[in-house]
């Protein structure tokens, strides 16, 4: 029997994480990374390898990334509370680690990359009141915020 070909999710025990991770398991073997202060135990399965990777530490993404094929990237901090300072919480982590991804990946050759965003994109904006409605793609963060 052929090996499964290898892809990594970054974010792999997150909302969406879990679910894409659930989904690929039936075709490829999985590197989900999580960040440290949480458990991947909810997921247990024999092409399954999960390992911390904060988005910032360049080496630990490369690492999870290296001999993969494919890299789906859907980690991203986020908060639907005010994070203390927006900057360093919330984009700079989300900036800098996908620049962290896209390296780790230019660097080990992967062919294929799949990146999503986060509801931080849409929120927090002080400015939306109690009167929200939906959030489509027309509603933004508030970038002075």
């Amino acid at each position: 029997m052929e090996p499964k070909k290898k892809v990594c999710v970054t974010g792999g025990n997150g909302f969406i994480g879990t679910t894409l991770v659930n989904t690929l398991l039936s075709s490829y073997s999985v590197i989900a990374t999580y960040h440290s202060s949480t458990s991947p135990s909810h997921h247990p399965h024999p092409h399954l390898s999960s390992k911390p990777a904060d988005l910032l530490d360049a080496t630990a993404i490369s690492d999870a990334i290296e001999g993969c094929e494919g890299v789906f990237h859907v980690a991203s901090p986020c908060t639907l509370e005010d994070p203390a300072d927006p900057e360093s919480d919330l984009v700079r982590p989300a900036v800098e680690g996908t620049v962290n991804v896209l390296e780790a990946c230019r660097r080990h050759g992967v062919r294929r990359v799949v990146i999503t965003s986060s509801i931080s994109a849409m929120v927090p904006n002080p400015g939306w009141g109690t009167e929200l409605g939906a959030v489509d793609e027309r509603s933004w963060t508030d970038i002075d915020y």
